[in-house]
């Protein structure tokens, strides 16, 4: 591997120095990279990059967005600065320049501070091409000021999704960075994802502040993945999976589950078939590296994974990607699908859902995003002098996880002021708007992602729509399950029988009196004749629009601040010829499917996800002496963190976190995993820090 400060910086001095810019890129495509052509659309980017504009690339996972910025920081001549939030793809894409002649370094946390000052160094002595840092790094004091006594080039700002707070992976740190980059430009910046909806980006041109920035959103059709949805009860999908891969022609696969357990349970299930792992963050770090690396050399043909696995993965022959639950956004199911057949030969993605997912995505909403109603009562507690957190909550009687929640989304909408000792006192009577908003567009997430997965038309083509693709035909792709039904290999069909003949006639007979009928109603007005159930319902009318004897068409309307979203049916003109014959060659879907809830038990579950009595607090019960003494010390410690970062205390880690790990006593970063609320990020920033509290209150314990 090359190393920074070695022989490499030669590549900086022969491109941007003169004569014909798109030879450069060519000549630079060939010499450096090895490529004897772009890719589709790529040189145009790198062309308009190349000569000094901002730019927003969108473009998926796969389809080349990293020469993107690589090759006009090269021909630009200088070093380019790349902000990504992943230390995994910091360390591939070095990697990678290493491999090809380029002189690049890395900053980030999983770096000593003497190498990181060795890099800071070759940066300065102009010894780097590309310079990768985190984008947390821009907050500590002096370093922007040290990177503009030498500016970039090019500020290339990868995963800028992450700057939104509509993006699915949104991160706090992302949303200072159009405050610190005016010190390092004129450079050109240029934005880079995979997934961004209209929404998005235009947030990340909003924060970013480059109102100029040409837009090039493209490639998100795939045309050699066809994607597949059945609708099935969630005890049926883990055999329906293993049915699916039997099929050897059907592996490498891999597998999304919404759980660990559910995900440990099924690659069990599989192993005992074909070699299978399973994969989830809580697992230790040596199982997960062993797990993901028999995978890329195909020592194991399924991965079972929940959705931390993939970022970064390139494995170019996965021939199918299932999901055993709809996931929460549209973006994320795209980014997870977009890893099967990147070889460009035929791949499957196939989505297994019901009714009960969207009960799931919308006890987490309630759950992470409180009523309105909740966070203003804690709004009208708080008063101008500052009171402590814990008073507040007792004063309402409200469970200490709502509270929470409730004044976290206060304070970063600007209703609460907390310091770091969590001493709260009331903000701006403003705060309503902000956050009504982000709570509004989670729940559009969630009914883009159900719409889809109930949606008849082609698959592809209303990913492509979701994503607002520029460049595209518009056409129908010919091979998803609404295209080519005749090709699936999860769905079965049937022609009706006697009884659903019936129903048919019954439909079309209503159609021709009252066209433009809602599904719920017609499936009312039938069921006076018939008693067939709301699903098989739909799987008949399902029949009936792939057959063009129907027309389906999408509704809403607002009711108590929410969007209701529904369906009208209307005849074609095939319909209203169709007689017995064309009905008795209708395709219906033979699945085993889930019941759709009735509003009774999506209303209660609602009401379970936002309890506001308070409960017997959990957090310092059940904690021995000793526990309580590293308790406190854990809190000390956060206390002194949430200063020096000026956030509340439960920004860090939450009470409820402490006293877990004072119950686990993590002894190394694999079990630190397993603690409940903690995650990647906190193992990141503060891993090495608390294993040595807890090393040092065992080592006092005895």
């Amino acid at each position: 591997m090359v190393r920074s400060g070695d022989r490499h910086d030669l590549k900086l001095s022969e491109a941007g120095s003169g004569g014909d810019g798109q030879d450069t890129l060519d000549t630079l495509l060939r010499s450096t990279f090895g490529h004897t052509a772009f890719r589709p659309l790529q040189k145009d980017v790198c062309q308009s990059v190349a000569e000094g504009s901002d730019a927003l690339l969108v473009m998926p996972t796969g389809a080349g967005k990293s020469l993107c910025y690589q090759l006009p920081g090269l021909a630009r001549g200088g070093t380019t600065l790349v902000l990504s939030p992943l230390i995994a793809l910091m360390e591939d894409q070095v990697q990678g320049l290493h491999s090809v002649g380029v002189a690049a370094d890395r900053i980030h946390s999983g770096r000593n501070r003497e190498t990181s000052r060795a890099v800071c160094r070759a940066y300065l002595a102009g010894k780097l091409g590309f310079l990768f840092v985190a984008p947390e790094r821009l907050a500590v004091p002096g370093f922007p000021e040290l990177l503009a006594r030498r500016p970039p080039v090019l500020i290339a700002v990868d995963e800028a999704h992450c700057i939104s707070h509509w993006g699915h992976d949104f991160r706090p740190e992302y949303r200072m960075l159009g405050e610190r980059l005016p010190l390092l430009r004129p450079a050109p910046v240029i934005a880079l994802t995979a997934t961004a909806t209209p929404t998005v980006q235009q947030d990340i041109i909003d924060q970013l502040d480059i109102p100029k920035a040409k837009r090039f959103i493209h490639g998100f059709r795939r045309t050699n993945l066809a994607v597949e949805v059945i609708e099935a009860k969630p005890s049926a999908r883990g055999p329906l999976a293993a049915k699916i891969l039997a099929d050897p022609a059907r592996r490498p696969a891999i597998i999304y589950t919404p759980s660990r357990k559910e995900t440990e349970a099924l690659a069990q299930t599989l192993n005992a078939s074909f070699p299978s792992a399973a994969y989830h963050a809580g697992l230790p770090a040596t199982a997960r590296d062993r797990a993901q690396h028999a995978f890329l050399n195909d020592d194991i043909e399924v991965i079972v994974a929940t959705i931390a696995f993939g970022m970064g993965v390139d494995k170019a022959n996965v021939r199918t990607v299932i999901h055993t639950a709809a996931p929460g956004t549209l973006e994320g199911y795209y980014q997870e699908i977009g890893r099967a057949g990147r070889d460009g030969d035929p791949a499957r993605a196939i989505l297994l859902f019901s009714w009960a997912d969207r009960r799931t995505h919308e006890y987490f909403l309630e759950r992470d995003y409180p009523d309105i109603s909740i966070l203003d009562r804690v709004f009208r507690t708080l008063s101008d002098r500052p009171r402590a957190s814990e008073k507040l909550r007792n004063a309402l009687d409200m469970d200490e996880d709502v509270f929470t929640t409730a004044l976290e989304k206060l304070w970063i909408h600007g209703g609460a002021i907390v310091d770091p000792e969590e001493n709260a006192s009331r903000g701006h009577t403003g705060w309503k708007k902000g956050y009504l908003t982000q709570r509004t567009h989670r729940e559009s997430q969630i009914e883009h992602m159900v719409g889809f997965a109930s949606g008849r038309g082609c698959r592809m083509l209303g990913l492509v729509g979701h994503f607002g693709d520029r460049h595209d035909s518009g056409k129908p792709c010919g091979t998803c399950d609404q295209c080519a039904p005749q090709d699936c290999v999860a769905k079965t069909f049937r022609q009706p029988n006697d009884d659903e003949l019936r129903v048919l006639r019954a439909v079309l007979r209503f159609l021709s009196d009252r066209d433009g009928t809602s599904t719920g109603q017609l499936h009312t007005e039938v069921g006076k004749i018939s008693r067939i159930g709301r699903t098989p319902f739909e799987a008949l009318l399902d029949g009936l629009a792939e057959s063009t004897l129907i027309d389906l068409s999408a509704e809403s309307f607002e009711k108590d601040g929410r969007t209701i979203r529904y369906q009208r049916v209307w005849l074609t003109r095939q319909g209203r010829r169709a007689g017995d014959q064309e009905l008795a060659m209708i395709r219906v879907h033979d699945e085993i499917v889930a019941p759709s809830p009735s509003p009774r038990i999506r209303k209660r579950s609602k009401r379970k996800a936002t309890p506001t009595k308070s409960a017997p607090s959990k957090t310092t019960t059940q904690l021995d002496a000793s526990d309580e003494i590293l308790f406190d010390k854990l809190r000390e410690w956060r206390l002194k963190a949430a200063k020096k970062r000026r956030v509340p205390a439960f920004h860090i880690l939450s009470n409820k976190t402490l006293a877990a790990l004072c119950r686990a006593r993590p002894a190394d970063e694999d079990e630190l995993y397993e603690v409940p609320g903690v995650g990647p990020a906190t193992v990141r920033k503060y891993g090495a820090l608390i294993l040595k509290m807890v090393r040092e209150s065992a080592v006092a314990k005895d």
